[in-house]
Formats: C-alpha cells, structure tokens, sequence
C-alpha cells in the first residue's frame, strides 16, 4: 500500500478523501477544528510539491440537498487552518466541477461539495464514483473516520485510479493501531469504559490474546458484577449478556489477561449532576441507588495498573462523565494516562465519548496519539478488515 510519501505531485492534481465531518455551531461556525487539522499535513505536502488538491467530504447526515449541511460553511475555517485561500464549489460532479479542477494552477485548493447530497454516495454508486475520479491525477484517501464504509468516494472511486495512496493521517491511524495490536513492548493494557459490553464484545474477544491488562470500567462494568453474583442496585446492566460476561472472565484467566473491574462507585439515585451521592462498595449497591462514576479505589487500582504499562488503548469513559459529580473516574484516568505517556508509554485514545472527554479536559496534548474514527477504529479493534484502506491495495 503506498503512502503520498511515495508520489511526487509536481504538475498533479490530487483528489483528496478528507473527513471534514466537523461540529457545527447556530452561526455556522466550526466548533471544532481538529478534523481539519488532522488533513493538513497531507494537503501541505501535495501543495509543496507543485500540485493541486481538490478535497471531497460528506458532513452531517443531509436529506438530498440542504442548506444546513453545505460545505460552503466551513470554507473560511478551511481556508484559516492550510494557510491557503480555499477555493469552493457548490457541487461535486458534472460539468462545471470538471471545468474548475481542471483549471485549478499548482498551489490551489477547491473544496467539493458535500457529496451526501447525492445519494449515489453511502449507496457506493459506480458511475458516481467514475464522475468523481475525472477530476485528478491520484486518489488519496485520507479519511479514517470514513474508511469503514464502502462508499462512493473512500472505496469504489479507487478502482478508478492507476496511482493512489494513503495520505498522512490515514497512515498515522493505522500505525498507531498496530503499534498497539502488535506491540513487542509489555505490559499492553487496554481500558474499555462506555455504557454497554454489547457494543464492545468482538473488541475485547480480539483484543484479549494482545493483551496483558483490561480494565473495564463505565456501565458496561455492572453487567460483569451482576454475572458474578454482585447486587448492583438499579445500575445499568444488560441482562442477557451475563453468561457472556462470565465467558469472556474465562477466557481471559485462560489467557493469562488480568482483567480489572471497579471495585467501588459513586452512586445517587436520581440521574442528575446535583442529585445526593455516596461511595459504596460495587458488589453491595443499595437497592435505588445507581452507580454513574468510578469510586476513589477504583480510580486508584487502575492508575497503578495504567502506570505500570507501556502501552495503553483508551475507549470509552469511566463514567457519566458529561456531569461534573460523575466526572471524577474518567479525570483520574486520563491523569494517569498522561503521566504514564511522559514517562515513556505509548498512548492511544479512540472512539467518540473518550476522545471528546480527553478534549473536554485538556488531556488531548497529554497522550500519545488521538484517533479520529470512531466506528472505524472499533472494527480495527474487532479484527475486521476495512474497505476504505483495502481499496488502496
């Protein structure tokens, strides 16, 4: 599979697979530019080397054309994070799309429209594809955060192309994930938080053989409490995934995994941020009461565990972590992460909720590397193999 760094784009216009899915505010102002700034290295290089890059991205979910999701929106903070005035579209095919790209000079940028308001797109539409791949020279696709999917743009407009590549941060991505799937450095300790085991069951059967800790912490914590018998009070539990619970303990003992389960909580019975709360022990919750946070012996079991490890996979909080009363577990887990990451480890954060709460509390700068697909992070954590990054093959 090749990478940019194999492609001189001297004289070459690059139609570029980028994930500009970013938060939009009431103003239409980008909330947050880090998607955008995952791109710009790879942007950068082809317009270094004396090339032309057309960028191409869906944002949002639109119903056919809306105006709310036109990528118009996000030109000017485009434009703010490459340094370079961002030429805009408004569409992604046909006639006078083709005419503007093949016009564009060695140094210029033109932005796509949103290519969801062609339904040919989630469909992975063949023709779609074709019309798209008219408009450069080599394919990048540079899109983790899509590559999950077979669409239009990040799989099937491939097959189209002589010439393509992973851009850079699609290459980070996937390094870093081997870096921790892979490793040869040990202790491998992975944490697992979230609300539900069965959004994370095939991650924690592929994961189990790689590594050598897991914690489990978050709602998905209680089920395994319940199966081993634990009053969990009216915690989250799913019900039908206690023998499963029960069977994942033992393969782990089988592999020689020490799995780590809270052993306290902070717990309240009304699900809000300034509702009574108190410590209780994990096994013994009170009947009414719920457990929405990791409890202080909890916290400090697992900072020992994280502190101890060379290499750490974060997915998913230790608690309500939106609340501040219920956000004391997932701090303290980030804190250990961080100074386990400046004494050497190699850190890896991923999957929506964990990555907004290490932004939340400035501990995005603190690890090693940020992922920025969620759904396709989880399935290169669940062992599948991805159609984006195959199709660069």
């Amino acid at each position: 599979m090749k990478t940019i760094d194999d492609f001189d784009f001297k004289n070459k216009k690059a139609l570029v697979r980028v994930d500009f899915n970013v938060p939009i505010n009431k103003e239409f102002e980008v909330a947050d530019k880090s998607r955008i700034e995952g791109a710009k290295p790879t942007i950068i290089k082809i317009l270094e080397d004396g090339g032309s890059a057309i960028l191409m991205s869906h944002l949002g979910r639109p119903d056919g054309k809306e105006e709310k999701y036109s990528l118009k929106h996000i030109r000017s903070a485009v434009s703010d994070v490459l340094g370079v005035q961002v030429k805009f579209i408004e569409d992604c095919i046909g006639k006078t799309v083709e005419e503007t790209a093949k016009a564009l000079k060695p140094g210029e940028i033109l932005l796509l429209e949103n290519l969801r308001f062609y339904p040919e797109e989630k469909k992975g539409d063949e023709e779609f594809a074709k019309k798209l791949s008219g408009l450069g020279d080599i394919y990048v696709n540079d899109a983790f955060g899509t590559a999950h999917r077979a669409h239009a743009s990040t799989t099937i407009v491939a097959k189209f192309f002589e010439d393509k590549a992973m851009g850079l941060l699609l290459q980070k991505e996937i390094e870093s994930l081997d870096k921790v799937l892979n490793s040869s450095e040990k202790p491998v300790t992975a944490v697992l938080g979230g609300a539900k085991v069965s959004s994370k069951i095939t991650v924690i059967e592929n994961i189990l053989p790689k590594v050598d800790h897991l914690i489990i912490g978050g709602g998905m914590a209680f089920t395994f409490i319940k199966a081993q018998g634990g009053n969990i009070g009216e915690s989250l539990v799913e019900e039908d995934l206690q023998d499963m619970a029960l069977d994942i303990l033992q393969k782990a003992k089988e592999q020689n995994v020490q799995i780590h389960l809270p052993v306290d909580s902070v717990v309240t019975q009304e699900f809000d941020n300034d509702s009574e709360t108190k410590i209780e022990n994990i096994e013994n919750i009170s009947k009414g009461w719920m457990g929405l946070d990791a409890g202080p012996q909890s916290r400090e079991n697992f900072a020992k565990v994280i502190k101890k490890s060379k290499i750490i996979l974060w997915n998913g909080p230790l608690g309500v972590f939106e609340m501040d009363t219920f956000s004391k577990g997932t701090i303290a887990l980030a804190e250990a992460i961080a100074e386990a990451t400046e004494s050497g480890a190699f850190s890896l954060v991923g999957g929506g909720d964990s990555v907004s709460a290490a932004k939340k509390f400035g501990f995005d700068t603190k690890v090693s590397y940020v992922s920025t697909g969620g759904g396709a992070m989880l399935e290169m954590l669940e062992g599948k193999s991805l159609p984006g990054i195959d199709a660069l093959k």
